[in-house]
């Protein structure tokens, strides 16, 4: 399978290289806008000399006549739905097969349904695939759910929770949860959606839309986390009283009954990092992930295990419901 990456940041490079473990991947190339990547082998970025004939192009354009049409591009530059579609909209006309780590790529319908429903009538005409995935969203506070109630006679309704410690997380995204920010600095930008978590919603869309429930109601909120004690990590300094992070709270509302409840905790130093969830049904149950699924690995694994899935279901902007079940590949 030939494949491209598009966006040379941490995560893509994380996944370029687990990408070259795989028998089944031939890489050809990698697109990214920064001046100094341009040019350069995939081999020096990614430090595997097996990558050194694989070079970075501005546009793919310049890939396509470069080094041939991939199969599939890895796509993991943005977290906005409209960036990603105008983006990946090129790659679809080509007919290439996209998997994205977009968050909002989820369920895409959900804050912008026409530029959803272009994307999709052009995966169609093109014979192309698109799918959104990761671990949150994509895994944990979705996907392993709606799997959960596969084998329920009835649901009243799904809670999950996530705890995370973000310590050991990736810089960007410790940032991202307003690490050394004051906390009433970090919600304003919350509020702005400029900072915290992107895909909680979404999460909470894609199950409600497997079991069937048409929401009324979706909400969600975010609170600063405040550090008890000065934190410093390879990334951020914090002081006691700022920022470390966030608790992030989705809720979906079908009639007058909340069904749905998603809670989020990721900060700096976090104790007890786990992924739960109970399913209210019959049987009713309840999954704990001791120690959490980590995000940042994990993520990686989820866009490249799902190249060859997509391959194998219809044209169209899909979801992870549409495809096989997640596994190793």
């Amino acid at each position: 399978m030939k494949i491209a990456q598009f966006g040379l940041g941490p995560i893509g490079i994380e996944t370029l290289k687990l990408a070259a473990t795989k028998p089944w991947v031939e890489i050809i190339g990698g697109i990214d806008i920064d001046p100094a990547k341009i040019g350069k082998s995939l081999g020096e970025l990614t430090g595997l000399p097996a990558l050194a004939q694989a070079k970075v192009y501005r546009s793919l354009d310049e890939l396509l006549a470069g080094a041939g049409k991939p199969d599939v591009i890895f796509h993991t530059s943005v977290s906005k739905i409209k960036a990603a579609c105008d983006q990946i909209e090129p790659m679809a006309r080509h007919g290439i097969s996209v998997v994205s780590s977009c968050e909002e790529l989820l369920f895409p319908s959900l804050r912008d349904p026409a530029a959803a429903a272009q994307l999709d009538a052009t995966c169609k005409q093109f014979g192309a695939r698109v799918l959104g995935t990761g671990v949150n969203p994509g895994f944990v506070m979705d996907v392993v759910p709606i799997c959960l109630t596969g084998v329920c006679r009835s649901v009243k309704a799904v809670h999950v929770q996530r705890v995370v410690n973000a310590a050991t997380r990736r810089g960007p995204l410790q940032k991202k949860i307003g690490s050394g920010l004051e906390p009433a600095a970090f919600e304003k930008l919350f509020s702005e959606g400029k900072a915290g978590h992107a895909g909680l919603k979404e999460s909470a869309a894609l199950i409600a839309h497997c079991l069937g429930w048409e929401i009324s109601k979706i909400t969600e909120t975010c609170q600063a986390m405040v550090a008890d004690h000065d934190i410093t990590t390879p990334h951020v300094q914090v002081k006691k009283g700022q920022c470390c992070g966030l608790h992030q709270y989705g809720e979906v509302t079908v009639g007058n009954e909340v069904k749905i409840t998603l809670d989020l905790k990721m900060y700096l130093d976090a104790p007890n990092p786990h992924d739960s969830c109970q399913i209210d049904g019959e049987p009713a149950l309840s999954m704990t992930i001791s120690t959490g699924v980590a995000g940042d690995s994990a993520t990686v694994s989820s866009v490249v295990n799902a190249a060859p899935r997509i391959l194998k279901a219809p044209p169209g902007l899909l979801l992870m419901t549409d495809i096989g079940v997640p596994s190793f590949a």
